[in-house]
C-alpha cells in the first residue's frame, strides 16, 4: 500500500539508521569527512587505490547500510548543496561506463539540478515543490518496494518510487554533480 503521507511513516515501526559513508565506494572526487558523514566535491580528484567497489563515471558514494528487508529511515541535509542525487540502489550496480540512473538499472533516486528536481525514472518525472527542502528523509521499505522522500521541514511528499520489486542487497545512494555542488551532510 502506498505511503502518502509523512504522518502515515510514523505509525510504522522503522528503524532509524545511524547512517556513515562507505569510502571504498566513493568517486575520487567526492572528499568524506572524518566522521564519514559529510560529502564534498575536492579538486583536482583525490589519488584512491583502485576497487571494484569504487564509483569510476559517476561522482556517487554509498551508505554503509546494507538492505535486504525490514524498513529504514535517514535524514539528509541539502540546504546549501545546488545540485545532487539522493536515494537507493543496488549494491552491484554498474560502476563505469555509460550508467544511467533508473529502476531498470538498480536506482532509485531524485535530483536537484539547475534548481529543479527531478525523479530518476524513466523518462525522468519532474516534480514540483512548495518550498526548496533543507533536510530530505530517505524512507525505504524492502518489502512493499517503495522508496519516499519527504522535505523534513514541513512533512510534505516530494516523491514515491512503488510497486518496485527488489532484488539483493539495496545501499543508500548520494551524488554531487561538480565542485559548486555544495555539501550534503547525513544527520
Amino acid at each position: 500500500f502506498l505511503f502518502c503521507s509523512f504522518a502515515a511513516w510514523k505509525d510504522i515501526p522503522l528503524y532509524g539508521v545511524n547512517l556513515t559513508l562507505d569510502a571504498a565506494t566513493a568517486h575520487s572526487a567526492l572528499f568524506l569527512s572524518e566522521e564519514g558523514r559529510r560529502i564534498t566535491w575536492q579538486e583536482p580528484c583525490q589519488d584512491l587505490p583502485s576497487s571494484p567497489e569504487r564509483f569510476i563515471s559517476l561522482p556517487c558514494v554509498l551508505g554503509q547500510l546494507y538492505v535486504s528487508s525490514g524498513r529504514y529511515f535517514w535524514e539528509v541535509e541539502v540546504q546549501n548543496a545546488h545540485s545532487w542525487d539522493l536515494g537507493v540502489c543496488r549494491n552491484n550496480v554498474a560502476r563505469e561506463g555509460r550508467v544511467t540512473m533508473s529502476p531498470q538499472n538498480g536506482f532509485w533516486a531524485i535530483r536537484l539540478y539547475s534548481g529543479e528536481y527531478w525523479g530518476l525514472t524513466s523518462p525522468e518525472t519532474s516534480l514540483t515543490l512548495k518550498e526548496k527542502p533543507c533536510r530530505v528523509g530517505v524512507f525505504l521499505d524492502y518489502k512493499a518496494g517503495e522508496v519516499s522522500f519527504y522535505n523534513m521541514k514541513d512533512g510534505s511528499h516530494i516523491y514515491t518510487f512503488s510497486k518496485q520489486t527488489f532484488h539483493g542487497v539495496l545501499r543508500p545512494l548520494f551524488r554531487l554533480w561538480s565542485s559548486d555542488s555544495g555539501p550534503l551532510t547525513i544527520v
